[in-house]
């Protein structure tokens, strides 16, 4: 399969990244080394190209019904300027995929992950019926850029005349950046940390990419690659898909109940949702710290301290920030309490592991 390229890959090649495969894309995985861009966006900031993502905008009359009708969140609550996170679920309650709307006033902007873009839109177009409503794929002439880190509004604010630091948390506004170039500007990110994601065609990333390293360099702005992105969001316990969330995942297992409002009017899979608030979910996902030597990764098997498999890793790793070995998996509901102990089976091997309070790192946002 060709993978695709952002507009930023020769920028991503220049810096010597190393490029890996990563939902279809070539993608830098890291630049000066995962642990250095993962501190970068604690202590300072550090920039991302994730133009991978997928764009979708939503327009009509019937837009925000049709957004009530496929989303998990109350879209309505969601009003011009301001965005939040929602999730996309099936009929019986398995997520489709985990989104972000944003209500740009006379449309809606919907980002999906890179990976389910066709997917996601497919999705959509099945559940048009009845609605007024237009839905445009803007993924292949838009970039998107992610400035994260407490530096990130004042590095921001430097590049244009709009004032950033008004813009709220899950804020969104259009402003002119470095005098030249129109871009959509958001606080929202994927870190714990303050920040902003700036939607940009795509022949404006390279000269946005290259402003704002020389401008935030000073400050500590370093290029980030998606391990550190994948670093950055565990440690705040932000959600993955295909790891923590899946067709055969539902919200409440994953903790994801507080965007799932039964409240509104039904929506697609909200009868099943509502079954299954209502009787409790055998499984759940915990955080959990390695209390034996050894570290968890991804689809380890989790068994009981008797010895019975009962869950996998859906994410682990050491916590740069933390200097933990800490993980996220599925569990039985009578293990997921905090304090619960199982084994981590690393190379054939069971490690003991412990049920932590997560989030693991509390996020910084700028509310």
């Amino acid at each position: 399969m060709t993978l695709q390229r952002t507009p930023l890959y020769e920028r991503h090649t220049a810096l010597a990244a190393r490029m890996v495969p990563f939902g279809g894309w070539e993608m830098p995985v890291q630049y000066s080394g995962i642990a250095d861009e993962h501190h970068a966006v604690r202590n300072a900031a550090g920039l991302f190209d994730i133009s991978h993502m997928g764009e979708v905008y939503l327009g009509g009359s019937g837009a925000l019904a049709f957004l009530q009708h496929i989303a998990t969140q109350d879209v309505a609550t969601i009003g011009p300027g301001q965005s939040n996170y929602s999730l996309m679920c099936r009929p019986d309650g398995g997520i489709v995929d985990d989104i972000f709307i944003y209500n740009l006033g006379d449309q809606y902007l919907v980002v999906v992950n890179a990976s389910n873009i066709a997917k996601d839109i497919a999705w959509m177009q099945q559940h048009t019926a009845g609605f007024e409503v237009t839905i445009e794929n803007a993924s292949d002439h838009t970039a998107m850029l992610a400035l994260q880190g407490p530096a990130a509004e004042a590095i921001l604010s430097g590049a244009t005349t709009f004032e950033i630091a008004a813009i709220p948390f899950h804020g969104v506004a259009q402003a002119e950046l470095f005098g030249h170039i129109p871009a959509l500007v958001a606080r929202t990110g994927y870190t714990g940390e303050d920040g902003f994601e700036l939607f940009v065609g795509n022949q404006f990333a390279a000269p946005l990419w290259d402003a704002l390293l020389t401008l935030g360099m000073p400050n500590g702005l370093k290029p980030c690659g998606l391990g550190a992105r994948d670093s950055l969001r565990f440690e705040a316990c932000l959600a993955l898909y295909g790891h923590e969330i899946a067709d055969d995942i539902n919200p409440y297992e994953a903790k994801l109940g507080w965007v799932t409002k039964l409240d509104k009017a039904a929506f697609v899979g909200s009868q099943a949702l509502r079954a299954i608030k209502a009787q409790g979910t055998a499984r759940k996902l915990v955080g959990f710290e390695m209390v034996g030597r050894g570290i968890a990764r991804g689809e380890y098997p989790i068994h009981s301290v008797a010895g019975e498999r009962v869950g996998y890793v859906t994410t682990g790793m050491p916590a740069p920030t933390l200097g933990r070995n800490l993980g996220l998996g599925f569990v039985p509901s009578s293990l997921a309490s905090e304090g619960s102990e199982f084994e981590i089976i690393v190379r054939d091997k069971p490690v003991r592991a412990k049920v932590v309070k997560t989030p693991f790192y509390k996020p910084r946002y700028k509310k």
